[in-house]
This record gives C-alpha cells, sequence and structure tokens, in this order.
C-alpha cells in the first residue's frame, strides 16, 4: 500500500455521500473490504455503521471495534488515515459517545489519542451552515438555528441549543462545560487563512472539542489546508461532520448532478435488467417528507401501499400478518406498475428515547421484511427515504454488501448507489439513498421521474 493521506468515514446512515461522488461504500465493516477500498492515495471509503438506529451504549461498542480495527490499518500499513465520524447535520446522533470512543479507541491502538475532534455539520446543499457559533438550516426562505426547527425535537436525539458550543455543553449534561470547546471563527478562517487555523490547532489537546465555522466550501477547503498543516507538525485529528466536509478532506472536485441517461448508462453496465417498475420505500416521518409524498402523489402515476404502523405495534402476531398482506400487495402491484410504499403518517413516539428508538426498528424491521419478500418481482430500481429506513433496505432487504456512489440526483443531494457485491438480482440495480431532511417538495416526484425508463 503506497504512503499518502486516505479517507475512511464511518457513516451513522448512508446518506453521508451525498456530496461526493465515485467513492468506495461498504455496507457492514469488513477489515480487507476497507483495506482495499483504501489502497490507493487519496481513496475514499465509506463504511456504513448505522449507528443512529441504535442504543447509545451499541453505538459506542461498534465505533470502538471499527475504530480499532481501522486504527490497525494505519498503523500497519504506515499510511495517514482521516477518519470522519459522519452524522446528520441537523444534529441527530450520538455526537459525544461516538467521538469520545473513536478516541479512546485510537489512543489504544496507536498509543495516542487525538488533540481535538472537529464539529463540522455544515451541509451547504441542504442549507446547513455554521456562523458565529451557531448552526443554521434554511427553513421556509429564512435562517432558522436548528435548535428552533422540527429536527431538534426528534423523540430520540432532540437537543435545544443552536449555538453548538452550548450543545456540546447539553449533549454531554454539562461534563463538557461551553466555555471549554473551542472554535475556528469566520475571522479567523477568512483572515488568517490555513496560517492562523494551523496555529489555533496547534493549541489544543486532550480531546478536546472544536466549532468549525464555515458557509460555504471556500471555508472549508481553508480549514482542511490549515489542519494538514498543523498534523504536519504532529497533531491529529478527528471529524464529526455533515455531508460537506467530507468532500473538502478528501479533495474530490464536484460533478454535475446525474442524468436519467447516466443511471441507466449505469445500470446497464451492471448488467441490471432494464424492464423493472421501481419501488420506493418511505419510513422517515419529518413534515418535508410528508409534504414530498403529497406531491409525488399529484405529479406520478403510482400504485400507493400504506404501512399500518399502529397495527404493526398491537402484537406480534397480528405483526406477521399485516407485513404479509402488505408484501402480497406490492409484490402483485410491481409488475405493472411503480409502487409507493410508506408507513402512516404521523410519529409514533415511546415513553422516552429509547421506547421511540425501538418503535423506529419494529417499523423499519417491518419494511426490510416486505421489500425482501418482494424481491423476486424484481424492481427495476429503488428509492429508500429515511435515513434507518435506507441503511436497513440496502443492508438487510436487498443484500447489498458493497456499492460505488455514481453521483447524485440535485446539487450535492441524494446519492444513487451502484450495488456492485449483491445478490444477483440486485447487482446494477440503481438504489437511491433520500434523506429525510432534505429536498423541496418537488423531490421526490423529481426523482421519480429520472429514474423512469422513458425519462430519457
Amino acid at each position: 500500500m503506497a504512503v499518502g493521506r486516505r479517507t475512511a468515514v464511518l457513516d451513522d446512515d448512508p446518506t453521508g455521500s451525498q456530496s461526493v461522488h465515485s467513492v468506495s461504500v461498504v455496507t457492514s465493516f469488513d477489515k480487507a473490504a476497507c483495506e482495499a477500498a483504501l489502497s490507493d492515495p487519496g481513496s475514499v471509503c465509506f463504511v456504513l455503521t448505522n449507528t443512529r438506529s441504535l442504543p447509545e451504549a451499541e453505538a459506542a461498542g461498534m465505533n470502538r471495534s471499527i475504530g480499532a480495527e481501522l486504527f490497525e490499518i494505519e498503523r500497519n500499513t504506515g499510511a495517514p488515515l482521516d477518519i470522519v465520524s459522519r452524522s446528520d447535520s441537523t444534529l441527530r446522533g450520538h455526537v459525544i459517545a461516538e467521538a469520545e470512543t473513536l478516541n479512546e479507541a485510537r489512543r489504544t491502538v496507536l498509543g495516542r489519542g487525538f488533540d481535538a475532534i472537529l464539529l463540522v455539520p455544515s451541509y451547504f446543499e441542504a442549507g446547513r451552515f455554521t456562523a458565529g457559533d451557531v448552526h443554521y438550516a434554511w427553513v421556509g426562505g429564512r435562517a432558522v438555528g436548528v435548535g428552533e426547527t422540527e429536527f431538534a425535537a426528534d423523540a430520540t436525539f432532540g437537543y435545544r441549543s443552536s449555538n453548538l458550543r452550548d450543545f456540546i455543553e447539553e449533549k454531554s449534561n454539562g461534563r463538557i462545560p461551553a466555555d471549554r470547546v473551542a472554535s475556528l471563527s469566520l475571522d479567523d478562517i477568512r483572515s488568517g487563512g490555513a496560517d492562523r487555523v494551523a496555529r489555533l490547532l496547534g493549541h489544543t489537546g486532550g480531546g478536546e472539542f472544536v466549532v468549525v465555522n464555515a458557509t460555504d466550501y471556500a471555508d472549508l477547503e481553508t480549514v482542511v489546508r490549515g489542519v494538514q498543516r498543523a498534523e504536519a507538525d504532529g497533531k491529529a485529528f478527528l471529524h464529526r461532520s455533515g455531508p460537506s466536509f467530507v468532500r473538502a478532506l478528501a479533495g474530490i472536485d464536484p460533478v454535475p448532478e446525474l442524468s436519467s441517461a447516466d443511471i441507466w448508462a449505469a445500470r446497464a453496465a451492471g448488467g441490471a435488467d432494464a424492464r423493472g417498475h421501481g419501488l420506493v420505500v418511505v419510513g422517515s416521518h419529518v413534515a418535508q417528507t410528508d409534504r414530498q409524498i403529497a406531491r409525488a402523489r399529484e405529479r406520478c402515476t403510482v400504485v400507493e401501499i400504506e404501512l399500518p404502523v399502529g397495527r404493526l405495534l398491537t402484537g406480534s402476531s397480528l405483526r406477521a400478518e399485516v407485513i404479509a398482506e402488505t408484501a402480497r400487495r406490492v409484490a402483485g402491484a410491481l409488475p405493472g406498475a411503480d409502487v409507493l410504499l410508506y408507513t402512516s403518517r404521523g410519529r409514533v413516539e415511546g415513553a422516552d428515547p429509547a421506547g421511540s428508538l425501538a418503535i423506529a426498528r419494529t417499523i423499519s424491521d417491518a419494511l426490510v421484511q416486505v421489500v425482501r419478500s418482494v424481491r423476486r418481482a424484481r424492481p427495476g430500481w429503488v428509492i429508500a427515504k429515511g435515513g434507518i429506513t435506507s441503511h436497513d433496505i440496502a443492508v438487510q432487504a436487498l443484500g447489498i454488501r458493497r456499492a460505488t456512489v455514481l453521483g447524485q440526483l440535485f446539487p450535492g443531494m441524494v446519492s444513487v448507489l451502484v450495488p456492485e457485491a449483491a445478490p444477483p438480482d440486485v447487482i446494477g440495480v440503481p438504489y437511491v439513498v433520500f434523506a429525510g431532511n432534505v429536498g423541496d417538495e418537488n423531490a421526490l416526484a423529481d426523482a421519480m421521474d429520472l429514474l423512469r425508463p422513458n425519462a430519457h
């Protein structure tokens, strides 16, 4: 393995690849597969952990084991390895536990932890940026602090703080006070440039959190240059980021969004049958998804099939009946039409975050069972809407083990994956990872139009 920086991205759901292209995605950790994917200087490998769907202790345990294996790869090859803990640009996820566990894993394997953990949740294409240490999201045509958005009301990962220093204090239950969280301001980045970034990072130590302010890719590229200069002086950094930072860190140039012709050419090259109708699977429950479903119903000719969540949660015997009936309906419709399979709208919450997470897992498991059983109907393309949903459908329902990111349907949003290691009936079938919290109200309908054979 030649010496030169590589980038390993531990992605807590499959939506982190939305700003990159032509990179490998490994759906469950396999050391040999990751070594192969990271064999060339400048290579990038996404490892899907799906830890956003797990309780905190399990998420930490997975990060500990995968991190240890990655640090062993770095030690054994002598090739520097950038580690990104990629998560939601609206701050939902096991932020503290995952970052600190990776820090501990590095200390165990390499004898030294990270000097700092850079918190970079920016996702510019979706309107998420940080200024004055406050993280914003564009909502209804205006920039709103994320603590005031619907995402902050998440049943499992809810929070109040838009200021990222305060957010770290809140999510650590006060263990990490806001005044102990460092920051790279926009003035530091734009007036001081990479040299000032490097000097500030040179003073970090002990795995402290550093908020990275950025409103565009130029800011992130300056930060990356500063990080690299500090690393050349012996510093080591972990990055907890949204999608945009991965592109800047790995030095990936943007490309135009995919056309229908691009998708169908890749599908033909992969040997997939070009005749099948499409399957859209929606598990996300954010209001943005509801609006997208409504518009897709208006614009697209589809067979709509609802998976009734209330009946799923009433007991195992009825659950099995509901799943079997839903699968029968989907399998019957697919040969003649595109199918929109969605969970009943409205959020069902548990008594506490753990209970809400358990409900989400039950719903996702039901979707997996339905899609797994209808694979014999040979859908020609699949869209999965929602982070947990898109992971579970890819891995458990379709059996995808490795894929390549072809690109995105929209600028920097909604990745198309081409399965390369999967069951024969899945290889080459376009698989669209569609986060619940991105795109305007027409995005789902636009995606469906792009994937139909007659669109090119």
